[in-house]
């Protein structure tokens, strides 16, 4: 799914009405329709209904609701946030249209009974801002927003919650919690990233009115990954476990005996032909144990139980016959530790998933990213993220600038994980909740990583496979047993039904 930020929205918006000549209050007249039924479907049958309106052309849209719900025979109520000598003119044709059906455009700060009405009423439409605002919410704007807030009627959308940066998802001061928003022609990057994706409930995209040909046209490089984007191919009939990938995981250290196991029981559950897991001698019994297909082995141990220095030269006998490469869950902090993956970097030639300690150990040397002789893949929680140099202010764009500079493959994980590529390119998960909040649930998806990137699937689509996959799976578990209770077993486990769901048929 394209997602489309604001400029491009308004170049698009501007090339219809000037060049194409499609009426722009035909575009605000349709926008409106949408956000007056999705208002109408929230009342239930009865109740009144509350309209904040800002100067511009997004406030134009809630005037035009007004007046369709005011058609219906629905009790409403719009209210001017912004100054009136600033509205556009699409803005004020609205108010006009919605003076002939009888209905009034107020001033909000002429209304003494405003937050009593508020409180009263069914649903709330917000069409204060739109997409185009950049700055922190204040004044009028402000109070609007924490009188919608603190009602307890439903709330939609005009495009995007006020208070929401289009491009980013950044809280702008404070932002409208909409329980719908409907959103025109593209769906925007503030939707569907932290922290703005939790402010806009159940997006909803809406044709308004522009050309097919210039939508089909509009470029972009972002994009959502939803249901029906990932599909896994049928296997042949004709193969066996060599064709599927020999994975090598180098994992693990005293007290951290898990996350080895999960990540290879995770890479087996995603198909891995062979996985081979490499942990230091100090819990090779433990994990073996575990592990019934997947190949455990025993490397050289400090006497705290961490990898030590020796075992660089087993790794890279082994790493000669591997198609693909995980190194960090559970493996500590140390010199030797750092030195194994800076060694892996140097030296590996197949793709290499580095993931916890793995990228801990870059800290300090993020340069070393750029010695790399084979693709890189990342998948830091925030924190790591910080710890490389990277901010999460804007999720997407830092990605994105990460990815491109050290010309790796960043999975930056969290609600909504933003996975960004070399050439500029991100793409936002749009599964998984706070099922997956959960220790072990970053060792599961950096297994899967590896599990499908050894299957000669492009290492781009193996990587957004496993983050949707995962999503997917915590889902289920979410649905079969509630968010509380799911835990990196549980996720195991159902795997399998998430994978069979993305088969292609």
């Amino acid at each position: 799914m394209k997602l489309m930020d604001s400029a491009t929205m308004r170049a698009l918006d501007k090339h219809a009405i000037d060049v194409l000549g499609v009426p722009s209050t035909l575009l605000m007249t349709n926008a409106a329709r949408h956000v007056a039924d999705a208002a109408a479907s929230l009342l239930d049958g009865g109740g009144h209904a509350a309209v904040f309106c800002g100067s511009g052309n997004n406030g134009g849209d809630g005037v035009a609701a007004a007046t369709f719900l005011k058609k219906r025979g629905i009790p409403v109520r719009a209210f001017l946030v912004g100054s009136r000598s600033k509205m556009t003119p699409d803005t004020q044709e609205m108010e006009h249209r919605l003076g002939e059906v009888g209905g009034v455009l107020e001033d909000m700060e002429d209304a003494p009974d405003l937050e009593f009405y508020v409180n009263h009423c069914g649903v709330i439409i917000d069409a204060m801002f739109g997409i185009g605002l950049n700055d922190d919410l204040r004044g009028r704007a402000l109070e609007a927003v924490r009188l919608i807030n603190a009602s307890p009627a439903a709330v939609v959308a005009a495009d995007i919650p006020s208070g929401v940066e289009a491009d980013t998802g950044r809280i702008l001061g404070d932002a409208v919690r909409a329980d719908v928003t409907v959103t025109f022609t593209f769906a925007k990057p503030g939707l569907f990233t932290e922290p703005g994706c939790v402010y806009s409930g159940d997006v909803r995209i809406v044709d308004i009115g522009l050309p097919a040909s210039l939508i089909d046209d509009a470029e972009t490089d972002i994009y959502a990954v939803a249901a029906g984007d990932i599909t896994l191919p049928r296997r042949r009939p004709d193969t066996h476990k060599g064709d599927y990938g020999r994975n090598l995981i180098i994992a693990g250290s005293t007290g951290y005996s898990g996350a080895p196991v999960l990540a290879a029981r995770a890479a087996s559950a995603a198909g891995a032909g062979l996985v081979s897991l490499g942990v230091p001698s100090s819990i090779y019994e433990i994990a073996a144990v575990k592990c019934d297909v997947e190949m455990a082995f025993p490397l050289p141990a400090t006497p705290e139980g961490a990898l030590d220095a020796a075992a660089l030269d087993v790794i890279l006998k082994r790493l000669d016959q591997a198609d693909v490469c995980l190194a960090g869950p559970g493996l500590g902090r140390s010199p030797a530790v750092d030195g194994i993956i800076h060694a892996l970097l140097r030296h590996s030639t197949v793709p290499l998933i580095l993931d916890a300690d793995g990228i801990n150990a870059l800290g300090g040397n993020i340069d070393i990213l750029d010695e790399a002789r084979c693709p890189v893949v990342l998948t830091p929680h925030p924190g790591e993220f910080r710890r490389l140099g990277g901010s999460i202010d804007n999720r997407i764009g830092a990605a994105r600038d990460f990815a491109a500079r050290h010309g790796c493959i960043l999975v930056l994980k969290g609600h909504r994980t933003v996975t960004a590529l070399p050439d500029g390119t991100a793409y936002v998960n749009t599964t998984g909740g706070p099922a997956l909040a959960k220790g072990g649930s970053g060792d599961v998806l950096a297994g899967l990583i590896a599990g499908l990137a050894g299957q000669n699937f492009p290492l781009k689509d193996a990587v957004l496979a496993a983050v949707y996959l995962h999503g997917l799976a915590g889902d289920m578990c979410s649905a079969a047993y509630g968010d509380y209770s799911v835990t990196a077993e549980h996720v195991l486990r159902i795997l399998p039904e998430a994978f069979k769901s993305t088969i292609m048929r």
